[in-house]
């Protein structure tokens, strides 16, 4: 199955990603991420980070997930290039409200100069979506470089 594809934009990059099941389309929008913006092969994997975000649903949460992705990119020179280990799970909030939180664990390494492709600026709402198709789930992602 597809793990994600880009597509063609003018002037920001553009992709689509795909997978079975919540924590899937996150691995595999990772990848897309990493693939969009730098030379994946030039980077040594020797960092692991735990990141974590929250959200109302689950483009909430993707948009959350990408744009930490965004700052891990910009203000500490790292990129993710693969997720060991992922946790999406329901909160209870004291107002009875209830959001997600999405606990993982990355492994990926610093970036230079020398392997940036491009570099992302922001993950934009514009026709950002996620969204249940059949048997699998599809997200729609534009980012501003």
């Amino acid at each position: 199955m597809e793990k994600y594809r880009f597509i063609d934009h003018t002037a920001d990059v553009a992709f689509e990603v795909f997978g079975r099941f919540p924590e899937e389309l996150f691995k595999n929008a990772t990848e897309a991420f990493a693939y969009a913006f730098v030379s994946v092969d030039k980077i040594n994997k020797d960092t692991k980070r735990e990141i974590q975000v929250t959200g109302e649903n689950l483009e909430d949460l993707l948009y959350a997930w990408l744009n930490e992705l965004v700052y891990y990119f910009d203000a500490e020179f790292f990129v993710p290039l693969e997720v060991e280990k992922i946790n999406i799970e329901k909160i209870e909030q004291s107002d009875g409200k209830t959001i997600l939180r999405l606990k993982s664990n990355v492994v990926g390494g610093r970036i230079t100069p020398d392997v940036v492709d491009v570099a992302p600026k922001a993950i934009t709402l514009h026709d950002f979506k996620v969204e249940q198709v059949d048997d699998r789930f599809r997200a729609h992602v534009l980012i501003d470089i």
